[in-house]
């Protein structure tokens, strides 16, 4: 083969030179984040091309963290992780961690592997702890979750999870450990709690202690988000805060479309962005946190709409007259079926965690989650490791939890979740947890902000096909749909793998860049995963 020949075959297997090419990201949690990395990383991109659209102040979306330990910490929520989240540990195997002594990716397995759940207080009634609850499942029960696992999507349609299990399901152990894991709810979609049960197989075996779940250091924020911003800043991306994206100029012709324009307001000010033939735009999709409202120790948060927030309202304005782009009224059209309330607590003094200690077994992060079936707002809490935040004093604790039926009247506090103050949540959690006599010291040196999220679960609300639209729709040259609300065929949503699938899944798409993301992992074809499910949903020993 000649020297000539030799070239011909490289240019022919070079991918185009997008090093000069703009990109604009709408939306600025972690799949745009993600994207970016992935822009740079993989693609060719010049950092300093890329644009991250965001209304908010702050990077970070549905991951942000904020406040202080004077004025008291929040968080909007906290995801699992866990091994097999392919896409996510791909991303941060090349992200730093703030330390700087090894990657992020490193730094979850190195946390992980020294830290591992194991709870032993997974489930308490009546001020008692649950060791390893049995799931308490019948025959039927098994039977039709075993059809579901089994059951095309398509025969689902938009079927309810109530509409496939009979009214004890939802008194059962199992499905008590699953909602308050995954915050399902009843009236939530069937697909979802298909996909759920397939994508988490291989974690049912040792469900009832957590086992398999894993945490970050910090927080999410901390820990994720923090680290990917600071890799993003020093290869000069843009972060264009407090801007919100109020239209897109599309221009379709022949079959084609091609974004060509980009509204955005800001500082009271209307500005237009030109969209080259060569760029691209990546926009996120809805916003599972869109609209929340903070309370305060003494007010209850504010329920508020997506009138209140600029990412529903653009969905619905891209996709009016284009059903290729989906249906935002199918999620963002149901705040009864998708709201619930979280809370962050800040302590200034030891005996609240010291109470929970002696009362479960664990160590603060080595329990995970902690449910009160019998709580009438179906409340939850999680002690993580401490400190949780990166600047919490050493004599500072944190926690975070939420409840489910927040129009419910609680146990204690006779009135809805939704209408409660910090100060009611934690003496509603003081009650469940039969705390008397430190109860007014407790309370006294706390402060909990509850945060009402409006969209939180608008994800799992019943759909179809067609209801999330692709990644890239049909004809599209140079826009693409990431975050929670565009269709990944296996993937479960409410997750961050969800969203940094859709990121590296959309830069490769668009770019052309002839790779794939990393397969879904699913336990279905492995015999043992299925036979340790197989026991654990009936009971047995293994």
């Amino acid at each position: 083969m000649t020297d000539q020949n030799r070239n011909v075959i490289v240019l022919a297997n070079r991918s185009p030179d997008r090093s000069s090419a703009k990109v604009f990201l709408v939306g600025g949690g972690i799949a745009s984040l993600a994207a970016a990395a992935f822009l740079i990383r993989d693609g060719g991109v010049s950092g300093r091309n890329i644009t991250i659209l965001e209304e908010a102040d702050k990077i970070g979306g549905s991951l942000e963290g904020a406040g202080s330990a004077h004025d008291g910490y929040v968080l909007r929520g906290g995801r699992m992780t866990e091994r097999k989240y392919l896409c996510t540990y791909d991303l941060f195997s090349s992200i730093p961690s703030l330390a700087g002594d090894k990657t992020v990716t490193q730094e979850i397995f190195d946390w992980n592997d020294a830290r591992k759940t194991s709870s032993q207080s997974r489930l308490v009634r009546d001020g008692q702890k649950q060791t390893a609850p049995k799931f308490g499942l019948s025959e039927a029960h098994i039977l039709t979750i075993e059809r579901l696992a089994l059951e095309p999507e398509a025969m689902l349609g938009k079927t309810t999870i109530a509409d496939q299990f009979d009214p004890a399901f939802f008194q059962t152990n199992f499905w008590f450990l699953w909602c308050s894991t995954f915050a399902f709810q009843p009236w939530h979609g069937a697909v979802e709690f298909k996909r759920y049960l397939v994508r988490f197989a291989h974690m049912i075996g040792g469900f009832n202690h957590l086992e398999g779940v894993m945490r970050t250091a910090y927080n999410q924020y901390d820990s994720m988000v923090r680290p990917l911003q600071k890799w993003l800043d020093a290869r000069g991306v843009t972060f264009a805060l407090n801007t919100r994206v109020i239209d897109v100029g599309i221009n379709r012709q022949d079959g084609k479309s091609q974004v060509e324009s980009i509204t955005c307001e800001s500082a009271g000010k209307t500005s237009v962005i030109t969209v080259g033939a060569k760029d691209f735009v990546m926009i996120t999709l809805g916003s599972m946190t869109e609209a929340s409202s903070l309370g305060t120790m003494d007010t209850a948060p504010v329920l508020k709409t997506k009138k209140d927030g600029g990412a529903w309202t653009l969905w619905e304005k891209i996709a009016k007259g284009r059903p290729e782009f989906g249906h935002p009224a199918v999620f963002a059209d149901h705040i009864d079926q998708s709201k619930w309330v979280s809370f962050t607590v800040t302590m200034h003094d030891p005996t609240f965690l010291r109470i929970v200690r002696e009362m479960t077994g664990n160590e603060p992060d080595e329990g995970g989650l902690i449910t009160f079936p019998e709580s009438g707002w179906l409340i939850s809490m999680i002690i993580p490791h401490q400190p949780h935040f990166i600047d919490q004093p050493p004599d500072v604790g944190v926690f975070w939890g939420y409840g489910l039926f927040v129009d419910t009247v609680g146990n204690f506090v006779k009135k809805p979740m939704s209408a409660c103050s910090g100060r009611e949540i934690m003496t509603e959690i003081l009650g469940h947890l039969r705390v008397r006599t430190d109860a007014d010291k407790i309370l006294a040196t706390a402060v909990c902000i509850p945060c009402s999220m409006p969209f939180i679960t608008s994800q799992f609300l019943p759909r179809e096909m067609g209801d999330r639209p692709p990644v890239v729709p049909p004809g599209s040259k140079n826009l693409a749909f990431i975050g929670q609300f565009c269709e990944l065929p296996e993937d479960v949503v409410f997750t961050v793998e969800y969203s940094i699938r859709s990121a590296q899944t959309a830069v490769y798409t668009l770019l052309d860049l002839q790779r794939e993301p990393p397969a879904v992992y699913t336990g279905k074809f492995n015999p043992c995963v299925l036979y340790k499910a197989f026991i654990s949903l009936h009971d047995l020993c293994a």
